[in-house]
């Protein structure tokens, strides 16, 4: 009854049926795990916040000369920067939204006392803002200033399929696609930390609404969980429905085979020689006509 199913054209049906379901399966697995990183990035980031404000010299002590390990050790860390800013140094950083209004980041490297630099991520102003300047919309306060904010390691051009936008090699530019700490010094004298900083609070305070401090990570755990849901149903009606289609083709090929036509219950009304008054499916309506 079922030898119909080794054939050839069968047996690539069921190979591709059961890659539907392991990639279906692997697709859940893939957001659960991705929901475990979600936890572990949020407990990261609450176990620092958790920390009190320093100076950036008491965490970061190696200053420029730290290392991504040892920045991504105390990522999110609040400290506190006081210096006097370059403005004249100060790059967009583009494809940035808030609020759902596209716009730029505003990079600008705080100079400190000792001579060295960290690039200071302002926050967010609108679209509008042409790359060419003039900048004075959102100025900087000049002399002395005090910046409190979170750790955030240097942004880099990815490695993999997907590596993004690219900013030029030489010269010096206005937009960044990224944050791009080691970018932005080949443009500044200052020697850099390799890190920015997510400006929360500044002494004395931006004279102007923008730039806008961008909003505090959410630490919420994502769709992960329904999505991986949703990819386990996927599969479990796939090999539920799968096997009952089978079934069905088989009993109708032997009733073929006894010459008994085919079932019943899988005949279409529309093969049927049925007037149309007679269409079981069309359920009997009251005559609303009127006689004359």
């Amino acid at each position: 009854m079922y030898r119909f199913l080794l054939k050839p054209r069968w047996i690539l049906s069921h190979l591709f049926v059961l890659a539907c379901v392991v990639a279906m399966v692997s697709a859940g697995l893939w957001q659960l795990r991705r929901l475990e990183e979600r936890k572990d990035a949020n407990a990261e980031i609450r176990a620092a916040g958790a920390l009190p404000t320093a100076p950036i010299d008491d965490v970061v002590p190696w200053g420029p000369q730290a290392t991504a390990e040892e920045v991504g050790a105390v990522q999110w860390r609040s400290v506190s920067v006081t210096g006097t800013y370059l403005p004249d140094d100060q790059v967009l950083v583009s494809n940035r939204t808030y609020e759902g209004a596209p716009g730029y980041w505003v990079i600008t490297p705080l100079v400190q006392a000792d001579g060295t630099a960290v690039a200071v991520n302002r926050g967010w102003v609108p679209y509008d803002v042409q790359p060419d300047g003039p900048w004075d919309r959102f100025a900087p306060p000049s002399g002395p200033v005090t910046v409190t904010g979170q750790i955030r390691g240097a942004q880099v051009r990815s490695s993999g399929l997907v590596e993004g936008p690219s900013d030029a090699g030489e010269g010096d530019v206005r937009v960044l696609a990224r944050v791009d700490v080691g970018r932005l010094q080949q443009q500044v004298d200052p020697a850099l930390y390799p890190l920015y900083v997510d400006l929360r609070t500044q002494s004395p305070a931006q004279p102007d609404a923008v730039p806008v401090p961008i909003p505090e990570p959410e630490l919420g755990e994502g769709p992960h969980l329904g999505y991986a849901g949703q990819w386990f149903i996927f599969a479990i009606l796939t090999v539920t429905v799968y096997p009952l289609l089978l079934r069905r083709v088989a009993r109708n090929r032997a009733r073929d085979e006894r010459g008994e036509g085919p079932d019943p219950h899988d005949l279409d009304l529309d093969d049927l020689d049925v007037p149309p008054g007679d269409d079981p499916r069309v359920p009997d309506r009251p005559d609303l006509s009127v006689a004359p």
